[in-house]
This record gives C-alpha cells, sequence and structure tokens, in this order.
C-alpha cells in the first residue's frame, strides 16, 4: 500500500512507527510544514519526508490526515482537484464530521473516520471506524491497516466523541493509574525502577486476561478476592475513597469538553 500521513505530529508519527515496524506499506510519505525534526525518518525504506502535501497525495493511494482542526479546511481545498477514484481518505482528526469533509471534497470519495491512540506506535491501539457512505466499499482497507497496528471496531459516527475519550484520551487516564500503582509501590519500599515494572507488567497482565479469556472484570476479581483478605479491603478502601466513582466522572467530564470544544468548531 502506498500512504501518505498528513501531519507527522505526535500521533502521525506513532501511526508511521506502527506502519513501519509491522512493514503494513510499500511506499510511506510524512507531511509536516516544517520537517527538521523529523529528517531522521527518512532513513527507513521507501520513506519520503515533504513539505508538499499535493506531491504525497499524487503518489499515495491511501492518505491519513493527522493534523490540527483548524487546518483541515484548508488541506482539503488545496487537495480535491487531485483526488481520484483510487485515493481511500482517512481522517483521525477529533470532531470533524464525515459531513463536514463531504462539505469541502464532496460526497463521492472514500471517506473514513478514524480514532487510534498512540499505543497504535506499538501495535496495540485500539482504533475506531465509521464511514460514509461510499466509503463502506473501502472501510475493509481501513480495518487491514489498523488491525495490524492493534485491533479495529466499527462504530456509529454518533459514538465517535465518546470513542475519542475511552479510547484516546482513556491512554492517559490508564497511564495515571499505573503511575498511582507505582507511586504505591515506592511507598512499600520498592525501588522507583521496579515498582514501575510492577505496575505496568500487572496492568498488562489483567489486560490480558481479559482479552484472552473473555471474562467480565468482577470474575477475574473473584478470583484473588478470599473473605477477610487483604485484596478486598483494598478494593472496598478505594471505593470508599471513591475509585469507580472519580474514573466515570473523569470520562463523563472529558466527554462534555470534546462535545463543547467541537460545537464551538462548528
Amino acid at each position: 500500500m502506498k500512504i501518505a500521513i498528513i501531519g507527522a505530529g505526535n500521533l502521525g508519527l506513532s501511526i508511521a512507527k506502527g506502519l513501519i515496524v509491522n512493514n503494513a506499506y510499500t511506499h510511506l510519505y510524512l507531511t509536516k510544514r516544517h520537517t527538521l525534526s523529523i529528517e531522521e525518518w527518512s532513513e527507513y525504506d521507501n520513506v519520503k519526508i515533504t513539505t508538499d502535501n499535493r506531491e504525497a497525495v499524487k503518489n499515495s493511494d491511501i492518505i491519513i490526515f493527522a493534523i490540527q482542526p483548524k487546518h483541515f479546511d484548508g488541506i482539503l481545498n488545496d487537495i480535491s482537484d487531485i483526488l481520484t477514484e483510487n485515493h481511500v481518505l482517512i481522517s483521525t482528526i477529533t470532531g470533524f464530521k464525515i459531513s463536514s469533509i463531504e462539505a469541502v471534497i464532496g460526497s463521492d470519495n472514500f471517506i473514513i473516520r478514524s480514532m487510534p491512540n498512540t499505543a497504535i506506535s506499538v501495535g496495540k491501539s485500539i482504533t475506531c471506524l465509521c464511514s460514509n457512505e461510499k466509503g463502506k466499499k473501502r472501510i475493509d482497507i481501513a480495518k487491514s491497516i489498523f488491525n495490524r497496528l492493534g485491533t479495529s471496531v466499527e462504530i456509529p459516527e454518533e459514538q465517535m466523541r465518546a470513542a475519542t475519550v475511552i479510547c484516546a484520551s482513556g491512554i492517559a487516564f490508564w497511564m495515571r493509574l499505573i503511575r498511582a500503582t507505582t507511586q504505591g509501590a515506592i511507598q512499600l519500599g520498592f525501588e522507583a525502577d521496579i515498582a514501575q515494572e510492577m505496575a505496568m507488567q500487572t496492568c498488562l497482565g489483567a489486560a490480558t486476561l481479559l482479552v484472552e479469556s473473555g471474562n467480565h472484570p468482577e470474575e477475574e476479581i473473584d478470583r484473588v478476592t478470599t473473605p477477610g483478605g487483604c485484596t478486598i479491603e483494598g478494593l472496598n478502601q478505594m471505593e470508599h475513597s471513591g475509585l469507580s466513582s472519580s474514573l466515570i466522572k473523569g470520562i463523563v467530564s472529558s466527554f462534555n469538553k470534546i462535545n463543547q470544544i467541537t460545537e464551538a468548531n462548528t
């Protein structure tokens, strides 16, 4: 696949890293207004760095947009005249609806919205996808890309804002939980590096148990809690302090904020 990533910032480079590590492209363009900070990426096979979005689009079939929303209209207008029936457009841009894309380039294009997270750089992203009517014919292409970089799910477009909170912002939420567990381990006497390793691997193990078993979290919790034991003591103290409630409130607060941002930009 000949792929162009328009906007080689944090997310764009995370996607690029995933594509490179998984050998998921035949030719890869990375564009940025100032390319000095990404020049080393040109050392990878068949990767080209450029400031010219039109050049990247002309020489690619899959176009992945990873830019700030305020720049999207301008870039779409700039490339609209060179789009062909071979192009599949994949947007990773928060809050930019398919109808807004169609308003610039028309509905007769394969348009797909995606919401990956930064774990895509290590092949562990969960990427949510939706498309316009024509894009449904090419959504399997998007799935094949993102499934090589983790896993993907197709959802209705109206759920994309919520998916942003759970999957993209969710990375930060889980990082904070891992950090808190690390701090607790340090307080119990472990060195910082060992404490973090324990926290990370335990988090990974918990997620892997659920993925591979298909069990509900409470089933796995029941396996490690015994009557009058230390695990249930700790869990109950966390709940008394509002662990679950705080997480839910944080998720809802983040969702409300993304709605405010999206409405302000429409």
